[in-house]
């Protein structure tokens, strides 16, 4: 299968090597990274492919194409503009495979298995480690610039994404932004953040009560009892539908176990997303754990549990671990403690 894709992560997934401004192509037997002289060295150093260097990266990638006299190559059409698929198919068939490269990172190597485990290892600490940073009185954007200082152990290494840090009735927001909000205590806050090892992504959330002894276990006690309430069930949905995965059962049961123990204690309408996602690369990725999704589990995925339910101006609960399904079929709970 001849093939090119131009997304960072996709062409780190081929070659080891990646930049802002290159291409790679799987031409036959041949393995072409494309990319401009600002990036030609480092890329000879260390990709795992043949580096040619070039100012219309596009212009190099069909001439390569006509010299190996391609007639079909497979791209991803939603990451190329217009522009772009309109030049390769003048000079082959385009053969549209959408999510190509995510189809293919959707089971991990033994290799990858290895990385992911150190990335939430090292995530999960960076939780732990962030109870010290922890004050009363402070504003959502001072906890979150602390706790970005445990995740990127003060700029060493990369976060998955911009970590969602939010108290009380903020957390009702599935993806809320920091904000003048002051921790109390008593209050509700809610933790959602993951770091990069080796490229590779963690993520995690967990929901705590802020009393003289913080704690990022999943077994929280709060003082308000409908918090307690909210937040045993959806607990009770995330272990239900962890002890539930098997290999070749449809993922989109799981979504449904989860769902059906909120649905069951009068929240169904307050579970707003998906139970989950992959990880890997990139932060979301192949499997989605949702209600459509037929694909059945298998060996290799790696995938988030996550379900939360979020009650507008009261408060928000999500409690999220990543899962590992390993090739000898044990199916692994990462960041539980």
């Amino acid at each position: 299968m001849d093939y090119i894709v131009n997304k960072e992560n996709e062409i780190y997934y081929e070659c080891g090597w990646s930049s802002d401004n290159a291409v790679f192509l799987k031409l036959g037997d041949y393995r072409y990274v494309i990319t401009d002289g600002r990036y030609t060295l480092e890329a000879k150093e260390e990709a795992q492919a043949e580096v040619i260097e070039a100012r219309d990266l596009l212009k190099k990638a069909k001439e390569l194409i006509l010299k190996h006299k391609i007639k079909r190559i497979v791209l991803d059409p939603l990451n190329w503009d217009i522009d772009s698929y309109r030049k390769l198919s003048k000079v082959a068939n385009i053969k549209e495979e959408k999510y190509f490269s995510h189809k293919k990172r959707m089971i991990k190597t033994d290799q990858e298995l290895h990385i992911i485990k150190k990335a939430v290892k090292k995530g999960a600490k960076a939780f732990d480690d962030f109870i010290s940073a922890i004050d009363t009185g402070i504003d959502e954007y001072e906890l979150s610039y602390r706790f970005k200082e445990f995740l990127t152990k003060r700029g060493r290494r990369e976060l998955s994404f911009e970590p969602i840090v939010a108290v009380n009735e903020n957390a009702a927001k599935p993806h809320a932004k920091v904000s003048n909000k002051k921790l109390k205590k008593n209050d509700l806050l809610l933790l959602d953040a993951g770091i990069k090892y080796k490229r590779y992504c963690s993520d995690r959330t967990r929901t705590v009560h802020i009393g003289k002894h913080i704690s990022m276990s999943k077994y929280q006690k709060f003082k308000d009892k409908k918090i307690q309430r909210v937040y045993d069930t959806v607990l009770k949905a995330q272990l239900k539908a962890i002890e539930s995965i098997k290999i070749g059962m449809e993922i989109c049961e799981l979504d449904k176990i989860a769902r059906d123990v909120i649905a069951k204690e009068g929240f169904g309408d307050y579970f707003v997303h998906s139970l989950g996602h992959g990880v890997g690369l990139d932060i979301h990725e192949w499997p989605y754990v949702n209600s459509k999704n037929r694909i059945k589990i298998q060996e290799g995925m790696v995938f988030t549990i996550e379900p939360g339910i979020y009650l507008p101006g009261e408060f928000g609960v999500r409690i999220e671990d990543m899962v590992m399904i390993t090739h000898d079929g044990k199916v692994e709970v990462l960041s539980e403690w």
